[in-house]
């Protein structure tokens, strides 16, 4: 009897965590549509009272960007996505932007809070969710729930004393309590604060070990465009600020559009 009774307790117990589990929110992996390349977006931990939200698991990398700006996403000029060709393209940089650092597999630099904001606004259109850069707020408590010891930042972030004065290739680095990737360190990134302006957040591979992590900031500056000798200056890029990226977050893995029908060829008619 005592045999029965805990296998049925074990029973009920195993349904309710299977249960728990399902209702959990998932990863998912952000394809790219008209492309080979994806992002990957896992669930953090939300604000108190706040709904879900999936948090892309590194900063943005070049090869994802270049996507956009160059339209790699199109054939003859257009891609499957007519909301996605609507949205005006950041421009192309005059000068390589990624500085010599690295490009493919490496995170997007030089990126201006319009350009970053622009990608959202994209690959919102291309898949169908909804795609934006992080709050303020949200992106602190995602810092915070990670828990990384201050003791073991080495093994978690790129600074100005392990970095060798480059950013490092996206994932290089231990992802922390919640599955990020160099969420400070590498490249600071841009937020939202509640008026909308941009900031950026986390510090990144040129500041010393004690100027990064959760509550470094910096406020958008003009001096970061200083040396641009464009009449006027570029809104998408920052020639003076190669420290600077991003990472997205969605509002939750909505069902992307269905595929476009194919239009139905009419059968020749028969002769009369």
């Amino acid at each position: 009897m005592k045999k029965l009774v805990a296998f049925a307790f074990f029973a009920f117990c195993t349904v309710v965590i299977l249960g728990a589990d399902d209702s959990a929110p998932k990863a998912f992996t952000e394809s790219i549509r008209g492309t080979a390349r994806t992002i990957e977006m896992i669930p953090v931990s939300a604000l108190p009272g706040a709904s879900p939200i999936w948090m892309c698991k590194t900063e943005i990398p070049w090869e994802v960007l270049d996507i956009c700006i160059y339209g790699f996403d199109k054939v003859d000029g257009k891609s499957d996505s007519p909301g996605a060709d609507a949205v005006t393209r950041p421009t192309k940089p005059y000068i390589a932007m990624d500085r010599g650092f690295g490009h493919a597999g490496w995170p997007a630099n030089s990126v201006g809070f319009k350009n970053a904001n622009t990608f959202c606004e994209w690959l919102s259109a291309k898949s169908g969710k909804h795609y934006r850069l992080p709050t303020v707020a949200e992106w602190k408590h995602a810092c915070e729930m990670g828990k990384v010891d201050p003791n073991a930042v080495g093994d978690f972030a790129w600074f100005d004393e392990n970095s060798d004065g480059t950013t490092h290739k996206i994932g290089s680095k231990k992802a922390d309590a919640q599955g990020l990737h160099d969420l400070y360190g590498n490249l600071a990134e841009w937020c939202v604060q509640p008026d909308g302006s941009g900031v950026v957040l986390g510090g990144s591979f040129r500041e010393a070990k004690d100027e990064i992590g959760c509550s470094a900031s910096v406020v958008d500056s003009p001096k970061w465009n200083r040396s641009d000798p464009q009449i006027p200056k570029s809104i998408w890029w920052l020639a003076d600020a190669g420290w600077i990226g991003f990472r997205v977050v969605c509002d939750g893995p909505a069902a992307a559009p269905a595929a476009p029908v194919a239009p139905v060829t009419p059968m020749p008619s028969k002769p009369q």
